[in-house]
């Protein structure tokens, strides 16, 4: 069974995040339901730039990009669901509870999860799920803020 269209293509993405290659970790949104939940994914090949290093022979999808993934998944949400006017940015505030319960290898597909579980513009706080098929990887809560482009100064 194959995901459904995504309702927001990596062409979106890009026009919602500043992150790019190599560090745009979420390939499209399959699920966003504003100010609640949204569900991407992301492909995970033989070619990204940090399996040169991590490990060489035995290739594995570092945690933290796992969770950077997450956050920036996090992110679309927030910066969708908000009011932020034109240029906003996303501030990731805080990671915790982070648990890497099965490593990610090349070839894997990650189907991340993440839930609003506290909002009080212009903070934000998520819990996010990273899945390969149906078993749980990864999972984090993490916070951040919503700003204007310059508002971080």
């Amino acid at each position: 069974m194959s995901d459904p269209d995504p309702v927001i293509d990596t062409i979106g993405l890009q026009a919602i995040l500043p992150h790019r290659y190599p560090f745009l970790m979420v390939d499209c949104v399959v699920e966003f339901d504003p100010g609640r939940r949204a569900v991407g994914v992301k492909n995970v090949t033989i070619n990204e730039p940090c399996f040169q290093g991590h490990f060489p022979g035995r290739p594995i999808f570092p945690g933290v990009l796992i969770v950077e993934a997450l956050a920036q998944l996090g992110g679309v949400l927030a910066i969708r669901s908000s009011n932020a006017g034109p240029s906003p940015v996303v501030y990731l505030t805080g990671i915790e509870k982070a648990k890497f319960r099965k490593p990610v290898l090349p070839g894997d597909q990650l189907r991340l999860e993440v839930e609003v579980s506290k909002c009080r513009p212009p903070f934000w706080k998520m819990r996010g799920k990273a899945f390969v098929g149906d078993r749980l990887v990864c999972e984090a809560e993490s916070t951040a803020m919503v700003s204007r482009e310059g508002d971080g100064d």
